[in-house]
């Protein structure tokens, strides 16, 4: 007897587990419910079409209803919003666009409805005109907006990852774009640092980035808007777009009563079944276990959402799979940077409690004698007990992309520092040097681990008092002229072992170059030298820099 398998929600998730349960079984009778008039649309491409990078707009249409129809035999229905679930009677209600109104019976039913723009009840939020990036309708009223009314001014609420990509866009089309976030710093996977390398490089964009500092209030003008800040600013804003983030869309799932996590999201076992064993989950909508910590967390990430709707399709086929976990692996372009993580941050794992360390690395993206080679920044978390590596982030023109997934794909292994360093990755010069930036990351922490360096981190020194301590800036005087930590002593690394008797034993002695490297050569010379009381500034003067006074 043949299979009746209802999907609700035709993006991502539920697109994936249709295309692939047809291939399993040519005999279930497969329905996909869509609200929306199209399904299976590359959102995270969405804002490129804004400004033309993307400029056919059939381009964001992976497949269409017919495709599906055509190719694996599935029912789409679109302009059909399931309204109720009976999980006793094994049915859904379904309201067309015309009104009709209908129930469907199910075998198995796989929800996949995705996760809302979130819209807060800030005042004067509905008097306004606030787009949201959603699905191709939005992007389509944006774009109309952009190309009929030419506004001259935007302002985009929130800076993560779709905001960041709106406001890069917008700015394309040459208007004049506002970033505004309530946090201390855009896209809240990175921790603050290397976040803070962003805010620099938006800055010098052009863009009017304003960091901790909320909306208080929207007001209509005849242009637009008017956004007024917790602080008192005001905004002029011609086009408002809100990116403050999105919400899982539970209503289905939370009225048929389906266990609700913690965390807002619908809650699934390993097998991506919800309370109701007939009953699936898959994408944005549900929470999932974070890889490396173990604990419910909401990521809204397109390749986690395909890989769950496969695997729910190989259940419902009668293979024997699982979900193992989300470690939240993403990346964003912001202008000339790509910026990407893996695994958990830092922030995460202080919250929780986790035990770990971190370094930071500057590498070139590829041999420096090769010409085009630019600065890739990395941070590294891991457990200092056994090397476990337990997050990753990357901030860079060139290489970013292969640098986090060599080092995803560690994590996902529960991998080690140690597995960092024996990584055989490809060389060449015009894509990376003999010791690859994760290689390089991997011997950094074997030094930590080792106890071959003591480090001390950009928040801690910020705080001391020049007075207490000896700083000694060990770079070349052409880099000392540009900037210097204030209070410290100038002696470049080569010169160090001829001043070794003018340096006190009885102050802590912190030594800062560039990036990190000669810092660390001047600590063996040091610790070598009868010195036992010594730190280097993990990352040098390029992590300190944006993070105290970015």
């Amino acid at each position: 007897m043949s299979k009746k398998v209802l999907i609700v929600g035709g993006v991502a998730g539920g697109a994936s587990a249709a295309a692939r349960l047809r291939r399993l079984d040519e005999e279930a009778e497969i329905i996909i419910f869509e609200r929306g008039e199209h399904i299976s649309y590359a959102n995270c491409g969405l804002p490129y079409y804004v400004s033309g990078v993307i400029d056919e707009r059939e381009a964001l249409l992976v497949s269409k209803p017919e495709a599906m129809r055509n190719r694996f035999r599935i029912d789409v229905r679109i302009f059909s919003e399931v309204t109720r679930i009976f999980p006793e009677e094994k049915a859904i209600e379904v309201q067309e666009q015309g009104g009709k109104v209908y129930r469907e019976s199910y075998d198995q039913l796989i929800l996949s409805p995705g996760a809302a723009p979130l819209r807060p009840p800030i005042p004067g939020i509905n008097d306004i005109d606030a787009l949201v990036v959603r699905n191709v309708t939005d992007i389509d009223q944006i774009k109309r907006f952009i190309d009929e009314q030419k506004p001259q001014t935007a302002a985009v609420v929130g800076g993560g990852f779709i905001g960041l990509e709106m406001a890069e866009n917008l700015h394309a089309r040459g208007v004049d774009t506002t970033i505004i976030e309530m946090s201390n710093q855009v896209m809240a996977p990175l921790d603050y640092e290397m976040a803070a390398i962003l805010h620099e490089h938006i800055f010098n964009k052009g863009i009017n980035l304003i960091l901790e500092d909320g909306v208080k209030s929207f007001a209509k003008t005849e242009n637009g808007a008017l956004i007024t800040l917790q602080s008192g600013q005001e905004v002029q804003a011609d086009l408002t777009i809100l990116a403050i983030g999105v919400k899982p869309e539970i209503k289905l799932a939370k009225e048929a009563g389906l266990t609700i996590g913690e965390l807002g999201g619908i809650k699934v076992n390993e097998r991506l079944q919800t309370s109701d064993p007939n009953i699936y989950a898959v994408g944005d909508v549900i929470e999932v276990k974070h890889l490396v910590t173990g604990q419910a967390a909401l990521l809204p990430l397109a390749g986690p959402a395909n890989k769950q709707g496969r695997i729910v399709a190989d259940i419902i086929a009668g293979r024997d799979r699982e979900y193992k976990g989300t470690q939240g692996t993403a990346i964003a372009k912001v202008f000339d940077l790509a910026a990407a993580s893996t695994g958990a941050n830092e922030k995460m794992l202080k919250k929780l409690g986790i035990t770990h360390e971190v370094l930071f690395t500057h590498s070139n993206s590829h041999a420096g004698y090769y010409p085009g080679a630019t600065r890739l920044s990395m941070k590294l978390i891991f457990d200092k007990n056994n090397g476990r590596v337990l997050g990753a982030q990357a901030v860079g023109a060139q290489g970013v992309d292969k640098r986090i997934d060599d080092i995803a794909g560690i994590i996902r292994s529960q991998g080690t520092i140690y597995d960092l360093q024996e990584l055989e990755l490809a060389y060449a010069p015009p894509f990376s040097s003999a010791k690859d930036p994760v290689n390089m990351a991997g011997y950094v922490a074997e030094n930590i681990i080792n106890g071959d360096v003591r480090m001390i981190h950009w928040q801690e020194l910020s705080k001391l008092n020049a007075k207490e301590v000896c700083i000694i800036d060990v770079r070349d005087e052409e880099e000392r002229k540009a900037k210097f930590i204030r209070g410290s002593l100038h002696i470049p690394v080569n010169d160090l072992r001829s001043k070794l008797a003018e340096l006190p034993k009885d102050k802590e002695i912190i030594v800062y170059c560039e990036i990190g490297l000669r810092g660390y050569v001047a600590y063996r010379i040091l610790t070598q030298h009868g010195f036992t009381n010594v730190r280097n500034l993990c990352g040098g003067w390029v992590t300190y820099y944006p993070a105290v006074f970015g």
